[in-house]
């Protein structure tokens, strides 16, 4: 049974809002300084005209701002407003029956036809003189008394010639002043309010850099120390990262603890796997004493901000047998009959070293308030970012709370979801605030897997929320493609890794010497992995691929179109070993084509049919492409070019498009 509305002379419907995920169950995501443009439909019986207004507000403000929705036509409406700061932010759409612009669109179309218009002059005067009543309730006195002499002139109390009147009355001063102070009073609001997650330009720019500080001692055979990883901060900042991702720096514990290659340990003197964490030295909440202590710690901050860069820690919520919480709060992890607690597994993968908790246990709001402190004790510390292990082992609710509570401590913590799994896991751990997510961009290698996934992450209503971190290798993550491919194929996943996203990291140093050798035969395990190690390199390794990434680095930073990625659109190329797509900022001033041969054996060659549209570019007229890796330009004119890349020399092209090149001084501002 259908009941009585409260108010019924509510005629305005409002449905279709773009953007909105989950009917505005989730925000959607955006950065400092972006515009957001929102789109509804917004229609009503009859013929009446509609006023319709977007409504916006952000952290801890009351009031709405108000700003216009233009029609789109076939009853669509778009208005934009823009993010100034972090935070949550709201926006909502409200409309009403335009009665005054009804009236006045009727008038023209009978005067035009000729027809008296007298008595629908008085109707407008009545109108008018309504609208100065609410401009005096609201205290506007000017626009109340020219709204009055207005109503006056409308209603003939002037003495003025129809003519005159009719003029007054379709003049557009006289529409603004009506609509500052519109009948609104049955008006439609589309509830609840939709959020906006607004977030700092890390969040959407970053490159990520991740390294084992036990294995960055200077000589081989020692353990490394936070002190030698400040010490090397030229290096990584070299290469161009801004994000210093470091796993657990925890103590680790020892029972059950694993040797080389994930082996039982037996008691032999290894240094086991940092995320068992927990030892009589402390937990979550301590680092490990051969890492060095919080002054240590402190120090690296610092240093890493003074070259641009942040470092990141690895939340791993997990401990080894022996942390500190299994002894003090023993009903936080599940047992078996027989009392002992029970290890982590993941049939048939068994991991002796390591126990998770109950987030079932009797006692959870205890747990999630400890797990939060131990996010708000390194914020304390100065970490802004987390890297978060396995997120989609832990309930979606635990992570709505924890991200929310840090973010309103601090809006600008980010978070880094490391959740491979299906992809409802993963959006939805998006959806409940992880800043960035890793992906399965490590397993897609071909032409076609790359164009669809990309295409899916940044070219649907899935880049509302999810932002993709690429990353060619991680040290779980060893891909056939790089077991098999030699440099080559390091350099081919690097550019892609860089380029097809705004966000990208490498696991370091493996990834830029190229170490490509597994556990064994269908494995994407590393042999000796430095999971159970401490590794020794030589950094300045003739072959290593630090240059090239550094080369890479710059390039992002230096072109805006390659700092988002809404704007990814791939190209046809006549071989389906070659990729190719561009990237370009919103007003094209600067734009980005990108080659990569995903052959890392055999040259290729094709004609590339560009989208001159799509880059604005002319077809009548020539256009310029500079090689950002070699340096190189070419001219080329109309949608196709011939394009060879031989992975043996350089795996990619990675193209400026310019318009216009009339000097060498343009040439190098454009590069």
């Amino acid at each position: 049974m259908v009941t009585k509305p409260e108010e019924g002379r509510r005629r305005v419907v409002i449905e279709g809002v773009d953007p909105l995920v989950d009917a505005g169950r989730h925000p959607i995501k955006r950065i400092v300084g972006d515009e957001v443009a929102v789109r509804a439909d917004v229609f009503a019986d009859g013929h009446d005209a509609l006023a319709c207004r977007l409504l916006h507000r952000g952290p801890g403000e009351e009031a709405w701002t108000s700003g216009p929705m233009e029609p789109l036509g076939n009853d669509r409406w778009a208005g934009r407003f823009r993010v100034e700061t972090e935070g949550e932010h709201y926006y909502t759409i409200r409309a009403w029956i335009d009665r005054f612009g009804t009236w006045r669109e009727d008038l023209r179309k009978r005067a035009e036809a000729g027809q008296p218009v007298e008595q629908e002059l008085v109707v407008g005067a009545g109108q008018v003189e309504a609208a100065a009543e609410r401009a005096r309730a609201a205290g506007a006195a000017h626009d109340a008394e020219r709204l009055g002499e207005l109503a006056r002139v409308l209603g003939g109390e002037a003495g003025l010639p129809t003519a005159e009147r009719l003029e007054e009355a379709l003049a557009e001063e006289t529409r603004r002043l009506v609509d500052r102070h519109p009948d609104d009073r049955f008006a439609v609001r589309r509830e609840p309010a939709l959020r906006v997650t607004v977030e700092r330009e890390r969040a959407r720019f970053s490159a990520w850099y991740e390294l084992f500080p036990r294995s960055w001692a200077s000589e081989p055979g020692e353990h490394g120390t936070l002190a030698d990883v400040r010490e090397r901060l030229p290096y990584i900042r070299d290469m161009g990262f801004d994000v210093l991702y470091l796993p657990p720096i925890h103590p680790i514990g020892r029972s059950g603890r694993k040797g080389p290659n994930n082996a039982p340990a037996d008691g032999a003197d290894v240094p086991g796997s940092p995320w068992a964490i927990g030892a009589g030295e402390g937990g979550h909440k301590a680092i490990h004493p051969e890492l060095g202590g919080f002054d240590d710690f402190r120090d690296l901050v610092e240093a890493a901000g003074e070259r641009g860069m942040e470092v990141a820690l690895d939340l791993a919520f997990q401990c080894s047998p022996d942390h500190p919480y299994v002894r003090e709060h023993p009903g936080w992890f599940r047992r078996r009959p027989d009392g002992s607690i029970r290890h982590a597994e993941n049939p048939p993968k068994k991991y002796e070293d390591i126990v998770s908790f109950d987030f079932e246990c009797d006692d959870w709001r205890a747990l999630w308030d400890e797990l939060l402190s131990v996010v708000t004790f390194w914020m304390d510390r100065g970490v802004r970012i987390f890297r978060v292990d396995n997120p989609h082992t832990k309930p979606f609710r635990f992570w709505e709370w924890l991200i929310a509570e840090a973010k309103a401590r601090d809006p600008g913590v980010l978070f880094l979801s490391e959740a491979f799994t299906r992809p409802r896991i993963m959006y939805r751990l998006a959806k409940l605030g992880m800043s960035q997510s890793y992906t399965y961009f490590t397993w897609r290698t071909t032409k076609r897997e790359l164009s669809e996934y990309l295409t899916e992450l940044t070219g649907t209503e899935v880049a509302e929320y999810f932002r993709p971190n690429l990353w060619p290798n991680t040290p779980d993550i060893l891909h056939e493609y790089l077991q098999t491919g030699g440099p080559p194929a390091f350099r081919a996943r690097a550019v892609l890794a860089a380029t097809l996203s705004s966000c990208w990291g490498i696991y370091g140093p493996a990834f830029e010497l190229c170490e490509d050798e597994p556990l064994e035969p269908d494995s994407e395990e590393y042999l000796d992995s430095e999971k159970y190690q401490v590794r020794h390199r030589d950094l300045q390794d003739a072959d290593s691929l630090a240059g090239l990434i550094g080369r890479l680095n710059r390039i992002r930073r230096r072109h805006p179109a390659l700092q988002g990625n809404r704007s990814l659109r791939f190209h046809p190329v006549d071989d389906p070993r070659l990729l190719a797509y561009s990237k370009r900022t919103a007003d094209r001033s600067d734009q980005v084509l990108v080659v990569v041969n995903l052959d890392p054996f055999q040259p290729h060659g094709a004609a590339l049919e560009v989208d001159l549209e799509e880059l604005g570019l002319d077809p009548a007229r020539a256009f310029h492409v500079a090689d950002l890796l070699d340096g190189e330009r070419y001219t080329w004119q109309g949608s196709r070019s011939y394009v060879e890349l031989d992975p043996a020399a350089a795996p990619a092209h990675i193209f400026h498009v310019m318009r216009d090149v009339r000097s060498e001084q343009d040439y190098e501002h454009f590069v």
